[in-house]
């Protein structure tokens, strides 16, 4: 018979605040005080399990052992998730929608959208040589925004741009516990699925005839395992869903500017593109920076893992950011090294920036092969196609606001453009998968 070990428990009778006041550090803050990758913690006044590490990130993704179904904090579904989309499903039914996700991302689709964003990136830096100023985040969301929706298949006019972006921004922001964010992130769903709505009806009614292989047109015929039509709403969050994640790139790409500052070596480093080192230089950004916390499943049995006994029902968060700080999986884990990458065994659950497991049955990001692509090609653009100066700024970032980002939002001036068309980057080399 299995021991059964009593889980630690952390000190606050409900850790909610703490969670909002530390951020990021507040699991592995409680991790190391307890000495242990596994503690029991109250949030929002449910008893949750809190587990860390590559072999937690196993267990946490094996669906004999978890369901999202009913995990995911009411705001999240308010805001960033949508409510009746992927990450809420489980079994045939998830797996069903997986693959009219997976559809839309074929190599041809995912060099599309590479091609489509260095497009309006190379538009905009011809903008920002005649700027004073250029706040790069809010720069390079209008980028995504513009590059995803097109990609998409959405009619976006110009006079909606604004719009649509900050709608897109909004959503991306609202999670990190400000009552403010959440309500701007939830009017912004709204606004943004009543827009697509009117899009899918348009789609199934003839009126709007978007190519068959853009997400727009994919997700307006996809039909449910029974041969029905998605239910409108649905599929508006789905269709939200499938591209609404590039605009974390945002953040990330960002922070790789800020490495480039702050480590001088790496731009030579990233022009010669050596062994691919702009992709080793883009997962090391998403390792080392913090963007998601955290993951939650509810457990869908009774199990013994550890000799901790875990219930069924119970709720389950997974650390993402400790995990990709985890020291016994990552040698020297607290300092920026992209060359790690070149010899990882490649993990589907120590390294966790956009969840982990398998692609087709499990769910990690179908759209991370994208965020990769993208970050990748504008490392190597803003490092050969540009120059800039980084001008006297608060280039600190809060670990306590979720999602982070430097307090500057990373101005650059005096941009001037090198004279060479940016084929050489929208047909760089890179890797297809992520893995």
């Amino acid at each position: 018979m299995k021991v059964k070990k009593p889980i630690p428990k952390a000190k606050e009778f409900d850790s909610t605040m703490a969670l909002i006041n530390e951020g990021f550090n507040f699991l592995p803050n409680r991790r190391k005080e307890l000495g242990s990758d596994i503690f029991e913690a109250r949030l929002l006044g449910k008893k949750s399990l809190c587990i860390a590490g590559e072999e937690a990130a196993a267990v946490f993704y094996d669906n004999k052992y978890f369901k999202r179904a009913g995990a995911a904090p009411k705001p999240l579904k308010k805001t960033l998730l949508g409510e009746g989309g992927l990450h809420g499903r489980d079994g045939e039914d998830h797996h069903h929608q997986k693959r009219m996700f997976l559809s839309m991302m074929t190599p041809e689709r995912l060099e599309d959208m590479k091609r489509m964003a260095i497009e309006e990136l190379d538009k905009k830096a011809s903008q920002w040589e005649s700027m004073d100023e250029v706040l790069l985040l809010d720069e390079i969301e209008e980028v995504l925004s513009r590059s995803v929706m097109n990609w998409a298949g959405l009619p976006l006019k110009e006079s909606e741009v604004k719009q649509r972006t900050q709608e897109l921004v909004a959503m991306v922001d609202s999670f990190g516990g400000s009552l403010t964010r959440f309500k701007e992130g939830a009017e912004a769903r709204k606004s943004h699925e009543a827009w697509l709505k009117e899009i899918i009806s348009d789609i199934r009614e003839g009126v709007y005839s978007p190519p068959s292989h853009t997400a727009a047109y994919i997700v307006a015929m996809q039909k449910s395992p029974e041969g029905k039509l998605l239910n409108l709403d649905v599929a508006a969050v789905d269709l939200n869903n499938a591209y609404r994640p590039i605009i974390a790139a945002a953040y990330l790409i960002v922070f790789g500017v800020l490495a480039i500052h702050e480590y001088p070596e790496m731009k030579p480093k990233l022009q010669a593109d050596k062994n691919n080192f702009s992709k080793l230089f883009a997962q090391e950004v998403r390792r080392y920076y913090p963007f998601a916390p955290a993951m939650a499943a509810k457990a869908n049995r009774d199990f013994i893992w550890h000799g901790y006994h875990v219930k069924e029902d119970m709720l389950v968060v997974l650390d993402l950011f400790g995990t990709n700080r985890h020291p016994d999986h990552w040698e020297n884990a607290d300092e920026f090294i992209p060359e790690r990458f070149a010899n990882w065994k490649g993990s589907p659950f120590a390294f966790v920036p956009q969840g982990g497991g398998d692609f087709h049955a499990g769910h990690r990001c179908a759209g991370e092969w994208m965020t990769v692509m993208v970050m990748q090609a504008f490392f190597k653009y803003l490092t050969e196609n540009i120059t800039y100066t980084v001008p006297e700024q608060d280039l600190s970032y809060d670990m306590a606001r979720m999602p982070t980002m430097p307090k500057s939002r990373f101005i650059i001036s005096n941009v001037q453009k090198i004279r060479q068309s940016p084929d050489n980057i929208i047909n760089h080399r890179h890797s297809q998968t992520v893995m």
